[in-house]
């Protein structure tokens, strides 16, 4: 299996494969890059109605910025559209006929992939969500979900209803750091799993994501939250793998040591999670499990979880839940 993927703005079929020589999975790095900033003379400023978010229910990453967009009080400020989760030799495609699926409401094109020739007419590269559009200037300003989540995090603070404040200063490099573990072992630790092509790969990463569930099942044993008491945006970078954990990778990506249901603690702590506003309607298993990682194939039944039984996990916060542990 290749990759599909624009070159010179001409849109490329099964052009090379996702792993490199070693049979490890080799995930390309993301081409837009501005930033959203308010200070004088940036060229991307915070405004409500500016921006737009394009995303797919299937993908974890743009999974992480609809839910920090929806944890942030944004839905009013940055419009959302989504993409159809399944995907064939066209890539990305609108489908607004289909449930849960909406079309392209800025820039009515038919495919994701032309959203990216609109912004660059060159353009070589894989077409990705998540995917922030700027009206102002009709350009992507940035398709690299940790710092569209970033963003909405903290540059849209006099704009945002009442959101909750996901990456506090002072905190931020501990959070930072956290980000950076759970990205290589756990988010991305799945996929290098999933679509190894060699044992030594696939052992590596398995081991990779299992020890570090193991660490943090001990770690949230004693503190609700990734960061300490305070859900911040290391617990939002995480949810997205969790939820799909045991429906999707446990079977699909061979991530089968053992089910996120089965831990201790990170179970409780993943329908804590589910169970807070703004969690559980960002998630469409349907898109995610029949259209998305089994897409063409027969759907396993999965574990039937139920993430609202309770999990008590409220008793390990402060009585403010305001603290987190300071970088």
């Amino acid at each position: 299996m290749g990759r599909n993927m624009l070159v010179d703005g001409d849109w490329k079929t099964d052009i090379g494969p996702y792993t490199n020589e070693s049979g490890a999975f080799d995930r390309a790095e993301t081409s837009f890059r501005d930033w959203i900033q308010d200070a004088p003379d940036t060229k991307f400023q915070p405004a409500a109605g500016r921006y737009h978010l394009y995303i797919a229910r299937n993908c974890p990453w743009a999974h992480g910025a609809a839910l920090t967009r929806r944890l942030a009080g944004l839905t009013d400020v940055v419009s959302m559209d989504i993409v159809d989760p399944w995907r064939e030799d066209d890539g990305w495609e609108f489908t607004p006929e289909k449930n849960g699926c909406t079309p392209d409401t800025v820039n009515g094109c038919e495919y994701l992939r032309d959203v990216y020739v609109a912004a660059d007419p060159e353009y070589t590269g894989r077409v990705t969500v998540p995917v922030l559009w700027d009206r102002e200037h009709e350009t992507i300003v940035n398709n690299e979900s940790i710092e569209i989540m970033r963003m909405f995090a903290t540059e849209f603070a006099d704009y945002g209803d009442d959101g909750r404040e996901l990456y506090p200063e002072g905190y931020r490099e501990e959070i930072d750091r956290i980000i950076d573990s759970i990205y290589d072992s756990i988010n991305n630790g799945v996929y290098r799993a999933g679509f190894a092509e060699s044992q030594a790969a696939y052992d590596e990463a398995v081991t990779d994501v299992f020890d570090a569930l193991d660490h943090w099942d001990e770690v949230l044993a004693d503190q609700r939250y990734l960061a300490g008491d305070r859900l911040t945006l290391a617990d939002v970078r995480l949810f997205p793998t969790l939820i799909r954990f045991d429906e999707c990778y446990h079977t699909a990506f061979k991530c089968n040591r053992q089910y996120l249901h089965q831990y201790d603690n990170l179970w409780p702590y993943l329908r804590d999670l589910y169970q807070t506003p703004g969690f559980e309607e960002t998630v469409r298993m349907e898109h995610i499990k029949d259209d998305g990682y089994y897409q063409g194939e027969i759907t396993p039944i999965g574990p039937g979880l139920d993430y609202n039984q309770p999990h008590d996990r409220d008793q390990l916060s402060s009585p403010d839940e305001t603290t987190a542990r300071p970088s």
